[in-house]
């Protein structure tokens, strides 16, 4: 990257100060959006979490966002849903998150999550009386047995005939220890498949939709769409487990692919009187930004974004997030403990080190921008880190190509951040990692 390009970058960036109107360019261009998808660089840095927050406190009060829905487990995130809405029994907004146990539990049980649910808690209690309360959602599908459950807790409420007809077919996943093992039995042909039965489930509960959502006026209409949502997810969950052996791209498309449906039929759901309704969504950026223009892309991935923009073209903002050092919470292996990892800095030939390059610690830039696009035309790596970061195989792990200009409408960028706090800090997170353990290679 020549000076040329830095300086040019540098006079198009919106420096962030912490002025309360840092994102006054970003409210403006989602003024005529439905959704806004707020992504992160990894799961687990503070100013990721932070910033969208803030960004979705400015939707929700200057543009009339209704729904906040974020990549967590559809059943977990709806107890949060019914807290911040004054329906649950939980009194405290960490009650409320108490429902995420599957790991990572720190993605969402975390410090900022706390804050930002509270606020929701009491910008809701503060609307008035018949006024629509934001509601809070999951996208995921990887909560097949809670969704189970919920399904036939509610069939038991509304038609305690069709919940043991539920209760049969689901009855299918019992012989199975976990999910992995249904993975490998169906996929060898040992063990039938359970595709039959909750299809046929789904087709039951979607036949009677209309009178189990006027049969009993005590039961609210959002319970009916709960429960309708959780036998979708179960047949989609289903699929998901059964094309584990198929290929990492089956099993991607068909995750964010649910996320997509999900997020149109929460839109269904929540429209008033023939206005859509107005949804941020916050997962990571490799959910949000448009595959199309990444590397994943060219392998045959798709993702939310990408079909976002499909289906609301310039509806859509598509916002993404990098940072260049410092640290990050995240674990070593799967199922591992919380760790406070340094981040080291980002690859000569990333983005990261070009934002770096600009002289802003803080900034974005609007990729609407015909400058900002065509500086940043060339395909550069770009850093993802998950729930896992492996700092020793960084640029296999870590790194993928992209475009970020076509990836994006807009980028924020931090030179340094650290590490989101968990809720419950392990000794490892408490400690963080050592500058001595560092690794020198890349």
């Amino acid at each position: 990257m020549n000076a040329e390009h830095l300086e040019t970058l540098l006079e198009i960036a919106h420096p962030l100060t912490g002025a309360a109107t840092d994102y006054d360019p970003l409210i403006r261009l989602a003024a005529g959006a439905e959704v806004v998808l707020l992504g992160e660089a990894t799961h687990g840095t503070h100013e990721f979490y932070r910033a969208r927050a803030e960004i979705t406190k400015r939707l929700i009060r200057e543009l009339g966002f209704c729904a906040v829905a974020v990549e967590a487990d559809w059943p977990d995130a709806y107890r949060v849903n019914r807290f911040v809405r004054g329906e649950s029994t939980d009194e405290t907004a960490e009650a409320a998150l108490s429902g995420f146990k599957r790991f990572p539990q720190w993605m969402w049980r975390n410090a900022d999550v706390l804050d930002f649910t509270g606020w929701l808690r009491e910008y809701n209690d503060a609307l008035p009386k018949n006024a629509q309360r934001v509601g809070f959602y999951g996208l995921d599908l990887y909560s097949l047995h809670a969704s189970i459950e919920a399904v036939t807790r509610y069939l038991e409420r509304v038609d305690p005939p069709a919940a043991e007809r539920a209760k049969r077919r689901y009855a299918c996943f019992d012989q199975f220890k976990a999910m992995d093992e249904y993975s490998f039995r169906t996929a060898v042909g040992l063990t039938p498949s359970c595709e039959r039965e909750v299809l046929d489930q789904l087709v039951d509960f979607r036949r009677n939709a209309a009178a189990y959502a006027t049969r009993n006026g005590s039961i609210p209409r959002d319970e009916w769409f709960y429960a309708a949502e959780n036998a979708r997810l179960v047949r989609n969950a289903e699929a998901y487990y059964r094309a584990m052996f198929d290929g990492p791209n089956t099993t991607w498309n068909l995750r964010d692919t649910h996320m997509a449906e999900t997020l149109r039929s929460l839109q269904g759901h929540l429209s008033v009187a023939g206005r859509p309704a107005r949804i941020v969504v916050w997962a990571h950026n490799s959910h949000v930004g448009d595959a199309r223009a990444t590397e994943m892309g060219q392998g045959g991935q798709l993702n939310i974004g990408q079909l976002a923009r499909q289906s609301y073209g310039d509806r859509a903002v598509l916002i993404g997030f990098t940072t260049y050092e410092g640290t990050v919470t995240a674990a070593s292996d799967w199922e591992g403990p919380a760790e406070r990892k340094i981040v080291r800095p980002g690859h000569p030939d990333s983005y990261e080190s070009l934002f770096y390059q600009v002289d802003c610690p803080a900034f974005f830039l609007t990729l609407r921008d015909k400058a900002a696009v065509t500086i940043l035309d060339e395909p550069r790596l770009e850093r993802a880190i998950g729930v896992i970061y492996r700092p020793d195989t960084e640029r296999g792990s870590h790194y993928f190509y992209a475009r970020l200009g076509h990836q994006f409408d807009a980028v924020i960028h931090f030179d340094r951040t650290r590490a989101v706090e968990p809720l419950e800090k392990s000794a490892l997170w408490v400690q963080g990692e050592m500058p001595e353990t560092y690794p020198s290679g890349i």
